[in-house]
């Protein structure tokens, strides 16, 4: 990696010290298995240096990662919010994974802001917010997870990286690099793969309990948005797939579900850019997914008050799915000459 800033020589003196800590471990809402492999590691991490550490989420997160070494432990902020409030009322430290605006941990979002706790983000998205009292940052990382790699590494623990943390962290790795296939994937990226699995990360279970963990209504669903929603928009080389609430209680869709349906655009030769639109009701949420120099994270950023990585990114909007669909479409047309 060749940008990376890095605040936390007084921090990891902190954590080495003798004493115990009350540290907070959260991630964006809906965690992907980047959030969530990321924050399950350094919590195994920190419990090894006898620091009392709570996870919390914002939301609930996919059915499949919940074999993960830690889940049980998860504290969901929707569903606890007065013990969450209290926990985090008296932390010292709050580590801020795989996002870098508060505004990602939705309600739960004020509740850190207003903490006198510090803050540390270790993330690797673009444009930080700038909360934080200490960071690990790079958007040259594939992951979060790597960089919680690189950051145990640093503090001098690599020998405390467990089987159980090599699980969490090639997780993370995995799935935020489509499998080791997105551009961000980096010759270090499979230098950390290769430290997890001689530390005792079961590849090939991962892979299975994470891709090998469909429902019947999951699949039929996908082949449903194959067949009768995705539509090519071929003047900006663009595939399109819109849910409605409707459809997505007709296949009984719960959180995850959904994971990997925006990436079946970009498989369709000449198409650059792949986007999933759903309504989820309170907002509409979008995904984009690019290929080559089209900017998924400025194009969210601009028009749907999102952001993320250059090819991948995610955006929101309060208006009816129907008023978002026509408005991207009209906001598409402005990047006739960068999608041909």
């Amino acid at each position: 990696m060749q940008i990376l800033n890095d605040t936390t020589d007084t921090l990891i003196k902190e954590l080495q010290s003798p004493n115990s800590f009350n540290i907070i471990i959260t991630t964006h809402h809906k965690p992907d298995g980047d959030a969530m492999g990321s924050s399950l590691a350094l919590f195994g991490y920190l419990k090894q240096l006898k620091h009392k550490v709570h996870l919390i989420t914002p939301t609930d997160y996919p059915s499949f990662l919940h074999w993960m070494p830690g889940h049980n432990d998860v504290i969901v902020f929707e569903q606890n919010e007065k013990r969450c409030k209290l926990l985090t009322e008296a932390a010292d430290y709050i580590f801020c994974l795989d996002f870098n605006d508060l505004k990602r941990i939705n309600e739960f979002g004020p509740v850190v802001e207003n903490s006198k706790a510090k803050k540390i983000m270790i993330d690797h998205h673009r444009e930080p917010a700038g909360f934080d009292d200490y960071r690990y940052w790079t958007y040259e990382a594939s992951s979060t997870s790597e960089l919680i790699f690189d950051f145990i590494k640093k503090c001098g623990d690599i020998e405390k990286i467990t089987p159980e943390i090599a699980d969490c962290l090639y997780t993370g790795i995995m799935t935020d690099t489509g499998s080791f296939r997105y551009r961000g994937t980096s010759s270090n990226t499979h230098r950390v793969i290769a430290e997890l699995i001689d530390r005792g990360a079961q590849n090939s279970l991962i892979h299975e309990k994470v891709y090998d963990s469909n429902t019947p209504m999951r699949l039929k669903m996908m082949g449903f948005v194959l067949y009768e929603k995705l539509e090519i928009l071929p003047a900006y080389n663009t595939a399109l797939v819109y849910l409605t609430r409707e459809e997505l209680s007709r296949f009984n869709i719960k959180t995850g579900d959904t994971e990997g349906f925006v990436n079946y655009g970009l498989s369709i030769e000449g198409i650059k850019l792949s986007v999933l639109i759903i309504d989820r009701t309170k907002l509409v949420k979008m995904s984009f997914r690019s290929k080559g120099d089209f900017s998924c994270n400025e194009f969210a950023r601009d028009h749907f008050n999102g952001g993320g990585h250059k090819n991948a990114a995610g955006g929101q909007s309060s208006d009816s799915l129907e008023m978002t669909i026509s408005r991207f479409t009209e906001v598409l047309t402005q990047y006739r000459d960068q999608l041909k």
